[in-house]
């Protein structure tokens, strides 16, 4: 019964798992299944870059196969092995195929089950993936485009406004040069009248005798002698040329060449602080533990993750609820666990915002070389307030919440993606919006 279940154990061993027939010119794929060559090939055929394994599904690099010579003899060697009458017995009572009257091979088909069921299972969760990853992206997009959107009907609003300014004052322009037209006018009218009657009592003059008109000439002269033409009025109007303000090309081309990425550094927030799992954002809270020994811990602050030694940076925090805050950087030497109050004397420098009510966006520009760190409001695109100093170290991000601004949240994130800032600021450029 042992020897019967061995010898056909050792006769599907032999046996090609795709023709299920004994191996003929057995070749060994790189995952180190066996096959009939012709099988292997055949099965192949049509394929150009991918040679899956039949029963694994490994990706073979190429069609060349080695020939497995031992397996060869080892088959040949098999289907020579005689079988007694308890064995044939017992071989009649293992179901054979009736097209190749050999054994089933059951225990082959299992594992080609498993390998398929494995690798059905890896598919699903890469489509299972793409498919969160493709929410991720359509989630990002609607997030760009109401960014985006929001930033056009602020463009808008502000080109609605400066056309206003600009017809205003053409309009005032346009009622100056009328009036002083007008004036000109009478001048110059006044002026062709006064020389008619000149011309009219020099006419009446000449009619007159020699006598007469020596005694008269002086009058006449005295009357109409200094008489001035009136200047002609220059109507040349200057021409109003519409540019943007510079700071909307200038934020943005600094956005779309400077922005970083920042994180938040858990390891120095202040124990009043809550930081989100993500650390991109956080809001004050009541103490309730033991303070972080690296907490910036004289007040309700916490660093970036990342600090700079060299070049320009932006980065863009938002502000949300109401209370007072700071925001700067600090420099990497600056003490901690102390009540030192940050100040630019001992290596941090912010400066004090308040907001009272909605969503605020915040700028942030560090030039290292040139010692400033400059700020910007985003939500009406205006420069806000300047720090400048020497930097002789690593300087770091600085954000805080003042004690008394319990409702206030503060998060850092990108504004644009890299090519959104790209195609807004053509746009800017060329007046398209």
């Amino acid at each position: 019964m042992a020897f019967a279940a061995s010898l056909a154990k050792l006769q599907a061993e032999a046996s090609c798992p795709i023709c299920l027939d004994y191996l003929r010119d057995p070749v060994t794929t790189e995952c180190g299944h066996n096959f009939c060559s012709s099988c292997i090939h055949q099965r192949w055929e049509g394929l150009q870059d991918t040679f899956p394994c039949p029963v694994c599904l490994h990706h073979c690099p190429d069609r060349s196969l080695e020939r497995n010579t031992q397996l060869c003899h080892m088959t040949e060697i098999v289907q020579q092995i005689p079988t007694s009458g308890s064995q044939r017995k017992m071989q009649e009572e293992i179901p054979l195929c009736a097209k190749h009257n050999e054994v089933l091979q059951r225990g082959m088909f299992k594992r080609y089950m498993a390998a398929l069921t494995s690798h059905f299972e890896n598919v699903e969760k890469a489509y299972n993936s793409q498919v969160a990853n493709t929410c991720k992206v359509k989630e990002k997009m609607g997030k760009w485009r109401e960014e985006f959107d929001y930033e056009c009907k602020v463009l808008n609003s502000f080109l609605e406004i400066e056309f206003d300014e600009i017809d205003n004052h053409l309009l005032r322009e346009e009622n100056d040069v009328a009036e002083k037209l007008i004036e000109n006018g009478k001048q110059i009218s006044y002026h062709m009248f006064r020389l008619n009657i000149l011309l009219s009592k020099i006419e009446e003059k000449c009619l007159q005798t020699d006598e007469d008109l020596l005694t008269g000439i002086e009058r006449i002269h005295n009357g109409y002698g200094n008489l001035e033409t009136p200047a002609v009025f220059s109507c040349e109007l200057p021409k109003e040329i519409f540019t943007l303000p510079p700071h909307y090309l200038g934020l943005h081309k600094m956005m779309g060449t400077f922005q970083v990425e920042l994180t938040l550094d858990p390891e120095t927030a202040h124990p009043e602080l809550i930081m989100s799992s993500d650390r991109k954002s956080v809001s004050y809270r009541r103490p309730d533990g033991l303070p972080n020994p690296q907490a910036l811990t004289s007040s309700p602050a916490v660093l970036s993750s990342e600090g700079f030694d060299a070049g320009r940076h932006f980065w863009v925090v938002n502000i949300g609820g109401t209370g007072l805050y700071y925001l700067g950087v600090c420099k990497a030497s600056f003490p901690r666990n102390t009540f030192i109050s940050p100040s630019a004397s001992n290596g941090c420098w912010q400066h004090q915002l308040w907001n009272r009510s909605g969503q605020q966006k915040i700028g942030v520009f560090l030039d290292y070389e040139l010692g400033e760190v400059s700020f910007y409001n985003l939500n009406n695109w205006t420069y806000m307030f300047r720090i400048a100093d020497t930097f002789t170290e690593k300087i770091i991000p600085y954000f805080s919440i003042a004690s008394s601004s319990e409702s206030l949240s503060i998060s850092i994130s990108r504004v644009y993606d890299d090519n959104l800032y790209e195609i807004l600021y053509v746009l800017i450029s060329s007046h398209v919006i």
